[in-house]
């Protein structure tokens, strides 16, 4: 995992463990896309994290899927927190690639065995991860990953 040092933000940033911790447990992220025209797309997704990866299960007729086969570069942002003392959050961004059949039917993958099981457990309670012929897998391994935690900020 890259974590990039963090200039302004290194009393808020999370340690590597902090960050495996949060992204381990958080269900939701943000995805951000720069459309054909040029315009950013953000849009919501359910992820994994394997500890080196966000893995997303995309919709493969979603205006995000085409963005990402057109330019694959892509910002993510995982946050939590209602009150200013209780943000925290990260930034992941770098280049995706796409793993396994388009659309996935469950086809055997080995790649694929540990980031659908994570995913299935997380979000929907399964030990299998149920497929439906509309989705597949994108991976992104972080070029850049920024984070803070303002809950760090009471004890200064």
């Amino acid at each position: 995992m890259t974590v990039t040092q963090q200039r302004r933000g290194r009393k808020i940033m999370m340690t590597p463990g902090e960050l495996d911790d949060f992204l381990t447990t958080q269900r939701t992220c943000r995805v951000a896309t720069v459309s054909a025209g040029g315009a950013p797309h953000v849009s919501t997704l359910w992820f994994a994290w394997d500890g080196a990866s966000m893995w997303l299960y995309s919709v493969v007729r979603s205006k995000r899927w085409t963005d990402l086969r057109r330019d694959p570069r892509v910002a993510i942002v995982v946050d939590t927190g209602e009150e200013y003392d209780e943000l925290r959050g990260a930034e992941l961004s770098g280049t995706v690639e796409f793993v396994g059949e388009i659309p996935r039917t469950g086809e055997l993958r080995a790649e694929l065995d540990v980031p659908e099981t994570l995913f299935a457990r997380k979000n929907f309670g399964l030990e299998e991860m149920p497929h439906d012929g509309r989705h597949a897998w994108i991976r992104l391994t972080p070029e850049k990953i920024v984070s803070w935690d303002f809950r760090k900020l009471a004890g200064q």
